[in-house]
């Protein structure tokens, strides 16, 4: 007789569509649904999907008014799921008993004081609420934080016990860059944008410009011009933010003429990583930052703040370099040292290899693992 398959429960509000965490619950419950020992469910109020081993169940949310938003969506997710008998209830997201809780954020009132700075709505209360419950009187049996930084909120925040944490980093599907040809790439998207082979070229890639901290990049980018005017360098700026603010800030550093401002890059994205020389994002916060680990994925070191949550791969001087988000002098430094073809090269083949270490494939085998001891247990 075949084994009973494990029964799993995956709950996001959205599932496969745009963004890092749904784009991370996409990619695990996707394999695991592949696994013909796991019998796998997803509860999402909207979703997209790649694979028809997945049952999918329609859960309500209530959106107005706004503050039952995050409430509704996780009363009935739980509702619907105790109808059903599960092994294991993975959550990606606030509801109100699960055995696994992956973070792929910070404690939401941190996210609102200490991140966005701004005051308390009942949204806010009604997600605290539902999160605290979560975690307080959810029962849960395992919380998987995407990074140290979120790992180190949430002990801080609710004293979850240690041993039941386990962070488990996104993935990276580097075939993506490993197909590509880089010097068709890299001549393809530099004569698109008139830069010249020679120039060394720094890609920053946000879709929040102020947050990420463009403002300090230029500023590092201008110091080292001012220093040595003759080196030959860009910024190749990629995502969607107020370009012309920043662009009259390049104009004012002195250094309009070396700021590319790309715009939204949709599709083949990889061309642009793997057409550059290094990534740059000194940002304000980061839970992860998958840009970091795909940019590694094309071989290009990094240069990210103490508050992007994927500094847990930075090898300071081996891989990339891990700097305070305004310490201009910090960035233009790091920058400088890239500016010696030798040290690129060497730290380029490092961050290959720690691309190739955090696929996402390492990663779903990570969480069968924990779904294995839990159903075993």
């Amino acid at each position: 007789m075949a084994p009973r398959s494990c029964k799993i429960a995956v709950v996001i509000p959205k599932y496969g569509l745009v963004g890092g965490g749904e784009k991370f619950v996409r990619e695990l419950t996707e394999r695991i649904a592949s696994n013909h020992r796991y019998d796998v469910h997803v509860f999402a109020n909207k979703w997209e999907s790649q694979s028809d081993r997945i049952t999918f169940h329609k859960v309500p949310v209530i959106s107005f008014p706004k503050f039952l938003t995050t409430i509704s969506f996780a009363w009935f997710a739980n509702r619907k799921i105790a109808k059903m008998n599960f092994d294991i209830i993975h959550t990606h997201d606030r509801i109100l008993h699960a055995d696994i809780f992956t973070m792929h954020g910070v404690p939401h009132r941190f996210w609102v004081k200490k991140v966005r700075r701004k005051g308390m709505s009942l949204f806010d209360y009604g997600t605290i609420w539902v999160e605290e419950s979560l975690i307080n009187h959810g029962k849960c049996r395992m919380f998987l934080p995407v990074s140290g930084i979120a790992k180190d909120k949430f002990v801080q925040e609710f004293g979850v016990d240690p041993g039941k944490i386990q962070v488990v980093h996104p993935g990276v599907d580097i075939d993506r860059f490993d197909k590509l040809d880089r010097k068709i790439c890299r001549g393809e998207i530099r004569r698109r944008f008139e830069i010249d082979e020679t120039d060394m070229v720094v890609l920053f890639v946000s879709m929040n410009f102020e947050l990420k901290g463009l403002d300090n990049l230029i500023a590092a980018m201008a110091m080292i011009k001012s220093k040595h005017p003759s080196e030959r360098m860009k910024l190749l700026v990629v995502g969607k933010g107020n370009s012309k603010k920043y662009c009259r800030l390049a104009e004012k550093s002195g250094i309009k003429n070396d700021v590319i401002f790309a715009g939204v890059w949709k599709d083949n994205i990889e061309q642009i990583y793997m057409a550059s020389d290094i990534f740059a994002m000194p940002s304000g916060f980061d839970t992860f930052g998958m840009v970091v680990l795909e940019a590694m994925s094309a071989s290009l070191p990094v240069i990210i703040s103490d508050n992007v949550g994927a500094a847990d791969l930075v090898k300071d001087g081996i891989n990339g370099f891990v700097v305070e988000k305004e310490d201009i002098d910090s960035i233009s430094s790091k920058i400088e040292f890239m500016l010696n073809e030798k040290n690129r090269e060497d730290m380029a083949k490092e961050a290959h290899k720690t691309a190739t270490n955090n696929t996402w494939d390492i990663m779903a085998d990570k969480v069968l693992k924990i779904y294995d001891e839990m159903a075993g247990s």
